[in-house]
């Protein structure tokens, strides 16, 4: 008899195969074609691109209409469908939205790391708009028509305020080219000001647009995947820091209807507190109207006059203010409005408000060494090691274990990697975000060729993300398995996997001791 969990998975390939896909196969039996014909929506032409000829991409498909005008401080909307024509996508990555990329204090994302920025840019890209709810999708270039993939959709981070698709480390073409696998979709949200406004104008439920973008791009590709080889019913939501926040965000904000079955959390969570309510933020917003003539309204005038005020103008007031150090330094970001985020965490697991889904959750070694005053010479490692117990560590800890409370698969990790191409001086570690080059299979772009350890940490980790996305929720555990990962099963017990040193499959114990580190408010 076979095991469940490989009964499950026979099921849906079989129903993929009675479904059908969107368009004709070859005789051949595989799909090849960069057209795809989405129901409802149109044809969307992809590209096939050296030097990863076994990788498709739709590059740019917008999921929501342009947040313009007076859809500006405003909820998504769907994008306009039926496309009036055929959307042939570029070979260029879209643009991001509205953002600037704050340079003092200089950072080791400014000053060492410039492919964490946007093409690689010591700025952000010069190609920036507020029309930028797009998304873009990388899948095989051949696909069997009888045989769905499971599919990973990553939020990008950046403190709600920088980042997009047009990031060089986090483009996942060598991913799916190396594995064939699996699809990976990857999107634009609303940052900073355009997408955590605390506007009077607007109800509290309209405050954290940007995460009510991340919504309607899950619910598109949820709807739509199925056209380009996509499984919906295997679809894991990925995201790192401020990407993370977000994940840990949605899987309380859509307890009942998460459209998705495996969450991975890199570096943040929900438990990670930089929220406010949105009265004690609300004085940013009219400071910078004040700025455009849009001064002592009322809120409702405020905001209507704040829609008409140039994108641009109002993003280098922003900008202009933030690298000043003024009260502005940290203005926009998601504030308490109980449905997209919430103000007590541990009582919603306890009573079980949360998606019932299972999760990989974790955090980088050195994670604080970019939130301390950076010298070319190094950075003062009590102050990062502590920035790393609680800004990062001791809150993933919390997640884990509220999770494990609410009765939720949770598998633990910590990378450890150090690696010359990716931290090119030895004290920056594993720092905050060094990880994501492994994932998205990037490490080797920049600075040299890669060590036979970061291959093979890089594959390690990919395959776990894998196994992990592949597996029908009720299975993950199986899955989990063949890449030597237990379910982290308690405090007293449970067992992390680490990446990056000696062998990549290591389980340890050893967290027990920083563990015990954390604040009590961290505490299970």
């Amino acid at each position: 008899m076979k095991p469940l969990c490989s009964t499950i998975i026979s099921v849906w390939e079989v129903l993929g195969a009675s479904l059908g896909t969107q368009q004709e196969p070859s005789s051949c039996g595989i799909l090849t074609d960069p057209s795809v014909n989405v129901p409802g929506i149109g044809t969307i032409h992809g590209t096939t691109l050296t030097p990863n000829p076994g990788v498709r991409q739709f590059l740019g498909i917008p999921y929501a209409q342009p947040p313009i005008g007076a859809r500006r401080f405003a909820p998504p909307q769907p994008a306009t469908v039926p496309f009036p024509n055929s959307l042939k996508t570029t070979t260029q990555l879209p643009p991001s939205c509205m953002q600037h990329l704050r340079k003092q204090p200089p950072s080791i994302y400014t000053q060492e790391i410039n492919e964490f920025n946007l093409q690689g840019l010591n700025t952000t890209s010069p190609r920036i708009t507020e029309d930028c709810l797009t998304l873009s999708i990388w899948t095989p270039s051949e696909l069997s028509p009888t045989h769905l993939l499971p599919v990973i959709i990553f939020i990008h981070g950046g403190a709600f305020s920088i980042g997009g698709q047009d990031v060089p480390y986090q483009v996942p073409a060598q991913w799916v080219q190396r594995t064939q696998s699996h699809i990976v979709v990857s999107f634009n949200y609303r940052l900073n000001i355009f997408g955590f406004p605390s506007a009077a104008g607007l109800p509290e439920a309209e405050q954290n647009l940007g995460l009510l973008d991340q919504r309607l791009a899950v619910q598109w590709v949820h709807d739509h995947i199925f056209a380009f080889g996509g499984d919906p019913s295997r679809i894991t939501l990925w995201g790192q820091s401020a990407g993370a926040l977000s994940v840990g965000y949605y899987q309380f904000a859509y307890a009942t209807d998460p459209l998705v079955t495996g969450l991975i959390m890199d570096s943040g969570n929900e438990m990670l507190d930089i929220t406010v309510s949105s009265d004690s933020r609300r004085g940013n917003f009219t400071a910078v109207a004040s700025q455009f003539g849009c001064g002592n309204l009322s809120a409702a005038e405020e905001l209507a006059c704040m829609r008409n005020v140039s994108a641009q103008d109002m993003e280098d007031f922003v900008s202009t203010y933030t690298q000043a150090g003024s009260r502005l330094a940290v203005p926009f970001l998601p504030v308490v409005d109980n449905r997209t985020v919430f103000d007590n965490y541990t009582a919603l697991a306890l009573s079980g408000n949360l998606a019932k889904v299972p999760v990989i959750l974790g955090s980088n070694a050195q994670d604080g060494v970019p939130f301390v005053p950076y010298s070319p010479g190094g950075v003062n490692t009590t102050l990062a090691d502590i920035a790393t117990l609680k800004i990062m560590f001791c809150p993933a800890f919390k997640a884990a274990t509220n999770r494990l409370k609410a009765g939720l698969q949770v598998f633990r990790y910590g990378y450890l990697g150090n690696f010359s191409n990716i931290s090119p001086e030895p004290w920056m570690g594993a720092y905050h975000s060094s990880e994501l080059p492994l994932i998205f299979g990037t490490h080797p772009d920049f600075r040299g060729n890669s060590t036979a350890l970061e291959y093979a940490t890089s594959q390690a980790m990919q395959d776990s993300w894998l196994s992990f996305a592949s597996a029908p929720s009720s299975c993950k555990a199986t899955g989990m398995a063949k890449q030597n990962w237990p379910a982290y099963a308690s405090v007293a017990n449970g067992q992390v996997r680490e990446f990056g040193v000696g062998s990549t499959g290591a389980l340890t114990g050893s967290t027990k001791a920083i563990e015990a580190l954390c604040p009590s408010i961290f505490q299970p």
